[in-house]
């Protein structure tokens, strides 16, 4: 607490002095803290955040997962389309922090305040082997491939918008003095997207980050992606120049994970595990590669719409419920993808609540019958789901208690953030679970209080991938 607090004690001048008379009003770890949460800019890929079988993912994702808890507020992601877009949405003030490996280059250090590194890697050339590689001899295939970069002289190279690859390739062409035909990719096309191009022939050529280029070849195995075309290179993170104490708080969290096994082995899951990487990047559930969240989107979608749900939301709670498992079975006995409890199954049309169809169909109409229950005390559609939510997990008589305990204590007991939830927490303090207007006694108030922000914290990100 005293760390924090002795670095709020940085001066209002020194904030200024870091501010360019365009930039918006300095924003930094004092305003994020009082605000109450960290915005985070990066990009979806299949390594640095992504939906897996539901489940989210990315090295990044799960890096941002730690500095929350080392900063004790939880951080919000929001997507750029490419490096220019991430820097734009900075300077802009619609994010705090660039969470993403960017390549640290004298131009992007005039803009942006890197960072320590995370990693070291440097540009290599991604190509093709030739197409009779399995049956060729290794200097066969080398004679094939592209080890000097003086051959790049007349060839097309396609890379990402706005990335470090593109200044690289203009001063490589310049160093063997003959051009190299430089093509950025359209707005929002991945640098993992550039390499699936040319693996399938579309392309001949990119340009990527050796860690992002090995793991890639282990799913594209006719790559090449040993041809170095730049010397090492350090990648960071990177704030507005305007924010030296949440620089300084960053830097303070990445030297003490530096000092952790799980720094590493966050890496290691998404660099260098590459068995991993080719069942994930080849499944049907995996939306970057084309693919669904679930087996069950389908049937999810078109019950969703009976009771109006978004069915990304819908979804979300069947993956919290379940993970998609129609086996499942909880230790208090409820069964299958929505996990009802055998009565209500059968109450709600399923007999068999093991087959995924009834199973969802029967969740969907209790879902139902909450919500009509719910409209003759709270109007507010967009208020009610979260009544709706809770009493799904534990019961809609419990969370009548905590609106009686909240009104009689003088809060809104039609709002639940920050209202009928806190008195759904106490619920489970015999002070409060044992007051005349607790009707339903004990409640173990905290899992329904995170069952309603995890379903809903998932669903914002279904929302950054599927429509």
């Amino acid at each position: 607490m005293f760390r924090i607090q002795y670095l709020f004690t940085v001066s209002v001048a020194m904030l200024c002095m870091c501010c360019s008379p365009d930039e918006p009003d300095p924003v930094d770890f004092e305003t994020i803290h009082k605000r109450g949460e960290l915005i985070a800019i990066t990009s979806y890929s299949p390594l640095s955040y992504f939906v897996y079988r539901g489940e989210v993912m990315g090295y990044e994702y799960e890096l941002l997962h730690l500095l929350g808890e080392y900063l004790d507020i939880p951080v919000r992601i929001e997507l750029a389309a490419d490096f220019e877009e991430m820097i734009q949405m900075l300077e802009n003030g619609e994010g705090d922090l660039i969470a993403y490996g960017m390549t640290m280059t004298s131009d992007r250090k005039e803009r942006l305040a890197f960072t320590n590194p995370f990693n070291i890697t440097r540009q290599v050339l991604v190509q093709r082997k030739p197409d009779q590689w399995r049956q060729m001899m290794l200097h066969q295939i080398e004679r094939e491939l592209i080890r000097n970069p003086l051959e790049l002289s007349g060839k097309t190279i396609y890379v990402r918008r706005g990335s470090a690859y593109v200044d690289r390739l203009y001063n490589l062409s310049n160093e063997i003095g003959s051009e190299i035909h430089i093509v950025e990719a359209e707005q929002g096309v991945i640098t993992e997207e550039l390499i699936g191009r040319v693996a399938e022939g579309k392309i001949n050529y990119t340009v990527a980050d050796e860690n992002i280029a090995r793991i890639k070849s282990a799913f594209y195995q006719n790559l090449d992606v040993s041809t170095a075309v730049s010397l090492p290179q350090h990648t960071a993170w990177a704030v507005r120049p305007s924010s030296p104490v949440l620089l300084d708080t960053i830097n303070q969290w990445l030297e003490k994970a530096r000092s952790q096994t799980d720094f590493y082995v966050i890496y290691n899951k998404y660099y260098e595990n590459r068995r991993a990487f080719r069942t994930r990047y080849g499944s049907d559930y995996f939306p970057i590669s084309g693919g669904t969240i679930s087996p069950y989107d389908s049937l999810l979608q078109q019950n969703a719409r009976k009771i109006g749900w978004d069915w990304r939301l819908l979804t979300a709670l069947v993956f919290h419920e379940s993970r998609f498992d129609p086996d499942a079975r909880s230790w208090a006995g409820a069964m299958g993808l929505m996990q009802l409890m055998p009565r209500t199954a059968r109450e709600f049309g399923a007999n068999d609540p093991g087959d995924p169809e009834q199973s969802i169909a029967a969740g969907v109409r209790f879902l139902q019958w909450l919500d009509n229950y719910w409209k003759e005390y709270i109007e507010d559609e967009n208020e009610r789901i979260y009544f709706v939510m809770a009493s799904y997990n534990v019961g809609q008589g419990h969370v009548q208690d905590a609106r009686r305990l909240a009104e009689a204590e003088g809060a809104d007991p039609d709002i639940w953030h920050g209202q009928v939830e806190e008195y759904m927490l106490k619920k489970a303090n015999p002070e409060y679970y044992n007051r005349e207007e607790v009707r339903f006694g004990y409640a173990s108030g905290l899992e329904p209080v995170s069952y309603v922000r995890s379903v809903f914290n998932l669903y914002k990100h279904y929302r950054q991938f599927f429509e």
